[in-house]
């Protein structure tokens, strides 16, 4: 995988310490965006990673201000992959995100522990 980009959406510096190092070790890099108040820096990304935990929004509400976000930057006609992640323990929310809209939802652990081959799945490479 070259150039992979991937944009974290989390204030948690613990994901966003593993994330790197995963994003690193895949041949990627990883940009954070802490709040939902914040520009991303680029205009496009390979995959967006949204840690519902770290937000106390309703998933349908929040899932909707990233997606207005992302297709306020990106190129008209390009979608980003959005993927959910949190605790397996609120399979629930992880639930709402997908029936807002994200691509995906997955546990926290899975998404740690299985990283190169989420990738793979989601990039279709």
């Amino acid at each position: 995988m070259q150039s992979l980009k991937i944009l974290l959406i989390s204030p948690d510096l613990m994901s966003t310490s593993k994330l790197a190092g995963l994003a690193k070790e895949a041949g990627g890099l990883l940009e954070t965006l802490r709040n939902l108040s914040e520009q991303p820096r680029s205009k496009q990304y390979d995959l967006v990673l949204l840690d519902i935990q770290a937000f106390q929004e309703d998933p349908a509400v929040l899932v909707a201000k990233v997606r207005f976000l992302l297709d306020s930057i990106s190129q008209k006609g390009v979608s980003m992959k959005l993927i959910a992640f949190g605790p397996h323990v609120h399979k629930q929310r992880l639930d709402d995100a997908v029936a807002a809209g994200v691509d995906e939802a997955v546990s926290r652990g899975e998404l740690f522990g299985g990283f190169p081959a989420l990738l793979r799945r989601w990039l279709q490479v």
